[in-house]
């Protein structure tokens, strides 16, 4: 029986932070050590950050990048590390995973399959290393010295125990190097990863982890990214440690702290041993030259009791929820303290979206408090003087007295309702009161004298009354921008990020107002459905993420049809609702899933959707099918301007991290004359003759 205790560490970096991204890699290693571990596995490019983008091919990022690899292994004395990082070789940028071992590096072996879709721009910046192939990498020291070390398609031999890599992406591709691997008879995959948040993808990830350690023998450590690494998308770290087909461990996920280590006890005999049962191995013997040999003494490790794992929020219902509170509350939270911001500042309009910023931002600051304490908060955040304030009762350690979290919300949140004559008491009251529940700072900033003055300007340099027959867009677009000044002097005056509340569904369809409800530096919901979010505002009224509670104020909220709240109603009108503007939300987000995600024409989206709405009739489905393609392609220059959201999913619309499409564009006119005719034919039609109905 020769048992190894081996680990993962899941680290919260920054693109060139090199002194913060070098402590929280050699604190993984201390703690590492101090737990009695042999083999630890760090994530990918985890000495530079993942983020680096075109500053990869900066000269001295790579020599940096090497000075820190050596920083590294000087730490390593016996112990087997593996970490990502850039390297150069041969005009050419690699992204590579690093062996280190007894204070030394091994070698290096290069990512064979490059992630360039979605979010992710590899190719634009390294080169797949050719399956099978190795080669020499030379570094030239400050001395003229020449030093020499082995890089590629690699094994690496340490004390008998045979060391290989798979690379993030790597082990998402059906042809994956872990099969060769196997057949070269590895006993351990280190598994350095960069692998995004999404909603249901760690489930993913546990299974190709778990399988992987059981079709191949193996043991399998995956080590991943932690946090809002550099603005827009946020990693959920998750460590994972299989072996021989079964889940060993798995780290937290979300976590507020630097570094996140997961530890497990692997057996590599009984491995070894399944393996050589299987009829179906057939071990390879002619790729000895691909294996690096090196001496290395393993502890004796005799059999420990592992007791179970405490269950968490991951094992009851509502994980997408408890996800996407988590998601971007740490994603909210990494970007002020790695922005150096004092605080978040949201224009509180009495409705979801704002409601919802606002409350995300006092979870943000919930959860750190709760898990890193007042003094770890502080630590995190040692510029932020209005926090310290909050917070000076509790003490160096945070102790129970003196402080609350509700005084810390209102010293990092402040939001404002701002009134026209066309907004109402129900949302001035919603506003009021969810600030007061969440602990925010709260101002009302009437803005009706401005939006006023500015209307009567412009009447009077166009020498006619504005009026909302003629002028209706107009006059609501200015009640929104008339705020942009007051609630941007807010954030200046506090030293705070303004965020722009607009969702995903608005974005896709141009239903905001640039430079009014869009202003702000970034947009924590532009990566979320409107549909969706509702339901997560009745879920935080009623029920709230483990650990904390919900905000009962939001039923304010949950009561009302959403609503800009920018028209004027008169006696027996029909108050101004945003499904009255558009469409209604499912059936909007149905349409942009079938046309954008899934890029089918329109015809194709109606044909889609007429099962899934059979209470629609053909004629009102393509009229609001028209309406979704002729908004989104007059509206692309809205998305390009947006401030920079989270990526939640691989619905977003963030041209700028996932969806693109032209500015400028024939419009569908083809498509949707053919969608036209074809309602009007009746071939849409369930009973096959002529389709009625009202249009919408």
């Amino acid at each position: 029986m020769r048992l190894v205790k081996v680990a993962v560490a899941c680290v919260n970096q920054t693109p060139l932070a090199w002194d913060d991204n070098l402590a929280h890699l050699r604190a993984a290693i201390e703690q590492a050590r101090a737990e009695g571990v042999t083999v630890l596995c760090l994530p990918e490019l985890a000495i530079t950050g993942y983020g680096c983008e075109d500053t990869f091919f900066m000269h001295g990022l790579q020599d940096t990048a090497f000075a820190q690899l050596d920083a590294l292994a000087a730490e390593t004395d016996g112990m087997v590390v593996a970490v990502g990082l850039p390297v150069y070789h041969e005009k050419a940028l690699y992204d590579a995973g690093a062996l280190l071992a007894d204070g030394e590096i091994v070698g290096f072996v290069g990512k064979q399959f490059l992630a360039g879709d979605g979010i992710h721009y590899e190719p634009r910046w390294f080169k797949p290393w050719p399956a099978g192939e190795v080669d020499v990498l030379e570094r030239v020291t400050p001395d003229g010295a020449i030093r020499r070390f082995p890089i590629g398609d690699l094994v690496f031999e340490l004390g008998g125990i045979r060391i290989g890599f798979e690379i993030c992406e790597d082990a998402w591709v059906a042809n994956r190097p872990g099969v060769d691997l196997a057949l070269r008879g590895v006993d351990l995959i280190a598994n350095p990863s960069a692998s995004h948040f999404a909603f249901g993808k760690f489930a993913i990830r546990q299974r190709f982890v778990v399988e992987g350690s059981r079709a191949f023998g193996v043991a399998y450590l995956y080590a991943n990214l932690m946090g809002n690494e550099a603005g827009r998308v946020v990693y959920d770290g998750g460590g994972l440690i299989a072996s021989n087909g079964e889940l060993c461990a798995r780290g937290r996920r979300f976590s507020f702290h630097d570094v996140e280590l997961t530890t497990a006890v692997v057996d590599i005999d009984a491995n070894r041993r399944e393996q050589a049962r299987r009829g179906s191995h057939r071990p390879r013997h002619d790729a000895e030259a691909q294996v690096i040999e090196r001496a290395f003494v393993w502890p004796a490790r005799r059999p420990a009791l592992v007791p179970a794992p405490a269950r968490t929020w991951e094992d009851g219902s509502g994980v997408r929820e408890e996800e996407f509170a988590r998601a971007v509350a740490l994603g909210l939270w990494d970007y002020l303290r790695k922005s150096r911001g004092q605080g978040y500042v949201v224009s509180l309009s009495g409705g979801a979206d704002s409601a919802a910023c606002a409350v995300l931002v006092a979870l943000a600051v919930r959860l750190a408090l709760a898990e890193l304490g007042p003094g770890g908060v502080r630590a995190q955040l040692p510029a932020c003087r209005r926090l310290h304030d909050a917070l000076a009762g509790g003490g160096a350690e945070g102790g129970a007295e003196g402080w609350t979290d509700r005084a810390a919300v209102g010293a990092l949140l402040a939001c404002a309702y701002q009134p026209t004559e066309n907004s109402g008491p129900v949302t001035r009251r919603a506003a009021a009161e969810v600030a007061a529940a969440i602990g925010a700072e709260f101002h009302v900033i009437d803005v009706d004298a401005q939006y006023k003055a500015y209307i009567a300007s412009l009447e009077a340099a166009l020498g006619r009354a504005l009026s909302w027959t003629t002028d209706d867009v107009t006059l609501q677009n200015i009640q929104a921008r008339v705020r942009a000044p007051s609630i941007w002097m807010l954030a200046n005056v506090r030293g705070a990020v303004l965020l722009t509340t607009s969702n995903r569904s608005e974005a896709a369809v141009g239903y905001a107002t640039m430079d009014g409800d869009t202003a702000g530096g970034l947009a924590p919901l532009g990566g979320i459905d409107k549909t969706y979010l509702r339901s997560w505002l009745v879920w935080m009224e009623t029920t709230g993420p483990d650990g904390a509670a919900p905000v009962a104020a939001l039923g304010l909220i949950n009561a009302q049809q959403p609503t800009a709240e920018l028209r004027p109603c008169g006696p027996g009108e029909v108050a101004q609702t945003d499904e009255a503007d558009l469409m209604p939300y499912d059936l909007l987000e149905a349409v942009e899933d079938s046309a954008i995600r899934d890029k089918h024409t329109p015809i194709e989206v109606l044909q889609e959707l007429l099962p899934r709405f059979p209470e629609r009739t053909p004629v009102q489905l393509a009229a609001w099918i028209e309406r979704f393609f002729r908004l989104w392609c007059a509206n692309q220059w809205k998305r390009e301007r947006i401030a920079p959201s989270f990526h939640l999913d691989d619905r977003n619309v963030d041209p700028r991290s996932w969806c693109r499409f032209p500015i400028l564009s024939g419009g569908f006119a083809r498509e949707l004359a053919e969608l036209r005719a074809y309602v009007a034919s009746g071939q849409a039609d369930p009973a096959g003759g002529a389709t009625g109905g009202a249009q919408p």
